[in-house]
């Protein structure tokens, strides 16, 4: 995972200046944390021109890949679905109302709770997200084609040590 010393990124440059401008600072924070950020930015534009060829956001196969995965009846409630995108229950109202309107999900009451409801995955939602998965996954493949095998490994065991120290556990 050795970059080549005569590449240079946009996070070099930044360091530079800071080094020419505060000398007396350590820098070395923005060499990761500057680089995850802008990598975000460039992994979420890729990401998100392949959902966009397929008619969807990347909201929406957050929503739908979370239904998927978890298996049959590939049904949550409302606070489930929360948990697992991390969004508001104002923002995930809105995002089941989206995907129900186009017929990707449906809700239902709760056998178990009176009080709530379910959000199941319907047949359409299932094929989309099926579709979908596979050149998401291409793409991901694609943004990390540079890095070994082991390459991977490694960073991923590091990002798991930074996300669960920054409170993302499961």
């Amino acid at each position: 995972m050795v970059a080549l010393m005569e590449e240079r990124d946009a996070v070099d440059r930044i360091l530079d200046e800071w080094q020419s401008e505060r000398p007396d600072l350590d820098m070395s924070p923005v060499a990761v944390v500057g680089r995850i950020s802008r990598l975000s930015r460039l992994f979420d534009r890729a990401l998100s021109a392949n959902f966009a060829a397929h008619g969807i956001e990347d909201w929406m196969y957050d929503v739908l890949a979370t239904l998927r995965r978890i298996g049959a009846p590939h049904e949550l409630t409302p606070r489930e679905l929360i948990r697992s995108t991390m969004v508001t229950t104002g923002a995930i109202t809105n995002r089941i109302d989206r995907l129900e309107e186009r017929g990707l999900v449906e809700r239902s009451p709760s056998t178990t709770d009176r009080r709530s409801v379910v959000v199941r995955l319907t047949p359409a939602g299932r094929d989309l997200v099926d579709q979908v998965v596979t050149s998401h996954l291409e793409v991901e493949h694609r943004l990390l084609a540079v890095l070994s095998p082991r390459e991977r490994e490694l960073l991923a065991a590091t990002l798991r040590t930074l996300a669960i120290d920054a409170g993302d556990l499961a």
